[in-house]
C-alpha cells in the first residue's frame, strides 16, 4: 500500500484502525533500527517504538500530508529518543574506558550482528552529543541525504552538514587517539 493510500485510510475513521494496524507492520522495523542506532540498548528502542506509535496514533488528525508519512514518523521517533536521553540524564562525554565496555555489551547483545570494530564504532557513536549522534546515524547508518534530514529534524541544511562534519571529525579523532 502506499503512503497516499496509507494516509488516506488513515483519515477515514472507518478504515483507520485496519490502516493502523498496517502502518505498524510496514514501518515498526525502519523506526526500531532508527532508534536502535540512538538509544543503543534493545528494550529501550522497543518501548520508545511504541510510544512512536501510540503518538502516532493520537496524532493522525494533525497529519497535514506536507511530508511524507515516513518522514513523520521519523521525527515522532527522533523526539521520543531526545525525550528519553533527557530522562535518562544522558552523559555524552564518556571515557575510552567506557566505550571499551559499551561495545563489549553490544558484542553480548543478541539483536546485535555486527563485529567488534562495528561495535566499537556504535559505541563512539553513542558517546556523541544527542543532536550530533542523531544526525550521524541518520546520514551514515540510514544513509539520509542532508536535505531530509533537515526536513526530519526542523533544522537547515547548512546546521546538519556542519553537525554532521563534527561528529564525523570526533569519531575519527576517538579512533586516532585509542587505536
Amino acid at each position: 500500500m502506499t503512503d497516499e493510500e496509507l494516509v488516506r485510510q488513515l483519515m477515514n475513521p472507518e478504515t483507520r484502525r485496519a490502516a493502523f494496524e498496517v502502518m505498524v507492520k510496514q514501518y515498526s522495523e525502519p523506526l526500531y533500527w532508527k532508534i536502535r542506532h540512538i538509544v543503543v540498548n534493545h528494550e529501550d528502542a522497543d518501548d520508545i517504538l511504541q510510544n512512536v506509535f501510540m503518538k502516532a496514533w493520537s496524532n493522525m488528525r494533525t497529519f497535514e500530508n506536507r511530508s511524507k508519512l515516513s518522514t513523520w514518523l521519523y521525527r515522532i521517533a527522533v523526539n521520543q529518543c531526545l525525550d528519553f536521553l533527557r530522562k535518562q540524564n544522558n552523559n555524552p562525554q564518556i571515557s575510552a574506558e567506557e566505550v571499551r565496555g559499551l561495545s563489549s555489551r553490544l558484542l553480548a547483545d543478541e539483536y546485535f550482528d555486527g563485529d567488534e570494530l562495528q561495535a566499537k564504532l556504535r559505541a563512539v557513536v553513542a558517546s556523541l552529543p544527542d543532536a550530533q549522534r542523531i544526525i550521524f546515524n541518520m546520514r551514515y547508518f540510514d544513509d539520509m541525504k542532508y536535505k531530509d534530514i533537515a526536513l526530519a529534524l526542523n533544522r537547515s541544511e547548512g546546521t546538519i552538514k556542519a553537525s554532521y562534519h563534527i561528529a564525523v571529525q570526533k569519531i575519527v579523532d576517538f579512533f586516532h587517539k585509542h587505536d
